[in-house]
């Protein structure tokens, strides 16, 4: 992550900040808007090809403000962009400004990237990419499963992880390459930030699984 630092001590000053805070008061005045005034206004902001090709430029950045649960009970909503909020304000405190920021446009680039494959494209991966990233820096921070079951977030790391994997693999039995794609594409920031992170862990815990069968292999021998 050289690129990254030299551009953190260049630029890092005018980084914005609590860019998470926007996003969740953008998502606050969308969900009412939608739910009070006027339905069209989510499919304004969303982003898609056709749109983009009309001239409608802002989709570019106000789909982030898409609510993360566009669900009518306000109790859900809120606790889901409680999360979102949370999990942003974290990774924020842990790398600075700069690098949290660089992370949210890399993540929306992604997504511009799939909208220009797919001719459609969502916040979704970039949602992931902050609870993988979360779950990569604070593994044995707890959150309460269904309000009263404590479990780390490493353990909701994988499960999040199987279920991007799944999201690329599954459709690719039904030649639908373009979905894969756009997934494994809005995923780009977190496979930069800890793609050889994530493969050097992997390969140690092999190689220390490996030891410890060898280790009892050479007991049970004696």
């Amino acid at each position: 992550m050289d690129w990254l630092t030299k551009m953190e001590q260049r630029w890092g000053r005018k980084a914005p900040r609590n860019l998470m805070l926007v996003i969740a008061g953008g998502q606050i005045a969308v969900w009412l808007v939608v739910m009070l005034a006027y339905q069209n206004l989510y499919s304004l902001i969303q982003l898609t090809r056709s749109g983009l090709a009309a001239g409608q430029v802002w989709r570019l950045v106000s789909f982030v403000f898409s609510p993360v649960s566009m669900t009518v009970n306000p109790l859900l909503f809120a606790l889901a962009l409680y999360l979102i909020y949370m999990i942003g304000t974290s990774l924020e405190r842990a790398w600075g400004s700069f690098k949290f920021d660089m992370y949210l446009v890399l993540g929306m680039a992604g997504a511009w990237v799939a909208c220009l494959i797919t001719g459609y494209s969502d916040a979704m991966a970039l949602y992931y990419s902050l609870f993988l990233a979360f779950a990569y820096l604070f593994p044995e921070v707890q959150l309460l499963l269904f309000f009263f079951i404590p479990v780390k977030v490493k353990w909701l790391g994988w499960i999040a992880a199987a279920m991007c994997l799944l999201n690329i693999v599954a459709p690719l039995f039904y030649g639908d390459w373009r979905s894969s794609v756009a997934l494994l594409v809005g995923l780009a920031n977190f496979l930069l930030f800890f793609g050889k992170g994530t493969v050097q862990a992997l390969r140690a815990e092999a190689n220390n699984r490996r030891r410890r069968r060898e280790w009892q292999n050479q007991w049970r021998d004696r």
